[in-house]
């Protein structure tokens, strides 16, 4: 299940992916009031997500956040991976931070760890394939 903190990461993005290209930087307060994050927590997230490399930051009177990248350029997946870690439910399963598990004797013929596998693969292939573009356009279809 996705963290509190993952869904104000992913309205925060979908919100800064519909501003037009070349706009100017968006204001914090404004990216909170309109994706309804707490300001509190939206300023963790956004450093984060800056330091990643999802976001530019500008400072002073007319500062604010803007995307480092194209919303069809940034998937759902990744912004997850720089909030929650991993996709993976059981470590042995992970691909980017693997350990093995104290519960298996066997981890070739285990078929919990061969489920949470197949869980992980079409996780990842599901929010790798979705981009910020994809999920707002697919919140436009919706509504």
């Amino acid at each position: 299940m996705l963290t509190q903190r993952s869904r104000y990461a992913l309205r925060a993005m979908m919100f800064l992916a519909e501003a037009p290209a070349g706009s100017p930087p968006i204001p914090m307060n404004r990216i909170a009031a309109e994706a309804n994050v707490p300001r509190k927590f939206l300023e963790l997230i956004l450093a984060d997500l800056r330091e990643a490399g999802f976001l530019h930051s500008h400072r002073g009177k007319m500062g604010g956040y803007c995307l480092s990248r194209p919303p069809h350029l940034i998937s759902l997946g990744e912004i997850i991976r720089v909030i929650e870690g991993p996709l993976a439910l059981v470590p042995c399963v992970s691909r980017t931070a693997y350990r093995s598990c104290k519960d298996c004797k066997d981890e070739a013929t285990c078929a919990i760890r061969h489920a949470m596998m197949r869980v992980r693969d079409e996780t990842a292939r599901i929010l790798d394939g979705t981009s910020l573009a994809d999920a707002t356009a697919e919140e436009l279809v919706a509504a």
